[in-house]
């Protein structure tokens, strides 16, 4: 694979969502298809953030996706699907609770884990018998996954490790020259990457907190696990994305400080100044409860406020926009907020965690 390919770019804007009857007619929508069914990659929003497509049934394609992100091929691709008759082309067999689950969160920000059929490409599951199915919750990428007519496998449109792409400007940055093309349809929603729980086991488990809480499954299927691997530095085979090596990561080294809030505040005040004394840019990744703390902080370069912890969806969809900025400020060391792990909050530490690669200090 070539990977000084010219990018194509789509703009598919409100304008054209509301006024194209049909979107799968939308030109747009029909060129980038082609490329899926000719074997190519193409980067396309969803609701929680662009994600990077090839047919799924095909590993020459799917390779495709690893060459252009630098990804480790023993991480599994999440394959999302337009319509619920694409699922036997996919799934072998779907457990009673996986079926409750799609009729209350598809579409949406929910990834299942089912039993894999043989038609899905190997490289996709990475060597497992199980496959991560999900039906995204965005017009834009409904009718794209309808008219390639294929399963598409798609992780994040980002290279590997860092911050996910919540904008298309964000997929740029990182592929431009390395994948075929790129719909552009505006900033995603959510912010973070779907949920992923595993129905092939009872009770399931999720294996990557997400857009969907796990309050929000319980109240459909009854009690759910946490998989192990939420504990920090757990080292496991991965079975979804996420679970294994550093994953949305600034280039600048990141911390998190735990502990009674007046003494990690004391801590983190400590940590910048210290990063000051070595020479380094620093930047607080902050709330807006304290982000006029912050600002006054002398040994504070730049300060990012991410929304309010009374609002954590707000969080969610500014969080890796907010860790993209700071590489843009070329800053070198950070210190985080920290946030309840209620509702959406343990997904959103879930990212925190995995940015600082494992630098939690408790105080």
């Amino acid at each position: 694979m070539e990977l000084d390919q010219a990018t194509k770019v789509w703009i598919v804007d409100k304008h054209v969502e509301k006024n194209v009857e049909n979107l799968q007619s939308c030109t747009q929508i029909v060129d980038a298809a082609a490329l899926l069914r000719s074997g190519e990659v193409v980067a396309f929003p969803t609701e929680t953030v662009y994600g990077l497509g090839a047919n799924a049934l095909s590993d020459e394609s799917v390779e495709k996706i690893f060459l252009a992100k630098g990804r480790p091929s023993d991480n599994p691709l999440i394959v999302h699907i337009g319509e619920r008759n694409q699922l036997p082309t996919v799934a072998r067999h779907i457990p009673e609770k996986g079926n409750r689950l799609m009729e209350a969160f598809w579409p949406g920000p929910l990834t299942i884990i089912l039993p894999k059929t043989d038609q899905v490409a190997s490289l996709v599951t990475a060597g497992l018998d199980s496959v991560g199915v999900r039906m995204p919750d965005h017009k834009i990428a409904l009718a794209l996954l309808k008219e390639a007519d294929v399963p598409i496998a798609a992780p994040s449109a980002n290279r590997s490790g860092r911050p996910s792409p919540t904008t298309a400007a964000h997929v740029l940055a990182d592929l431009d020259g390395r994948i075929a093309g790129v719909l552009d349809g505006g900033p995603t929603g959510v912010g973070v990457e779907s949920t992923v729980i595993d129905v092939t086991v009872d009770p399931p488990i999720i294996l990557r907190p997400g857009g969907v809480t796990r309050e929000e499954l319980e109240a459909v299927i009854g009690h759910v696990e946490l998989d192990p691997s939420f504990e920090v530095g757990a080292v496991e085979t991965p079975r979804a994305p996420g679970m294994k090596y550093t994953h949305y990561a600034p280039e600048g080294e990141m911390w998190l400080v735990t502990g009674e809030a007046d003494k990690v505040r004391r801590q983190q005040a400590d940590m910048l100044r210290e990063a000051k004394r070595n020479g380094l840019r620093t930047g607080v990744l902050a709330t807006e409860e304290s982000a006029d703390f912050w600002g006054g902080f002398a040994e504070a370069d730049v300060v990012l406020s991410v929304g309010s912890t009374a609002r954590l969806d707000e969080v969610a969809q500014q969080l890796y926009a907010a860790l993209r900025q700071f590489d843009e400020e070329k800053v070198q060391y950070i210190v985080s907020e920290t946030f309840s792990r209620e509702g959406l909050g343990m997904a959103v530490m879930n990212r925190l965690e995995k940015a600082a690669g494992g630098r939690v200090l408790s105080v």
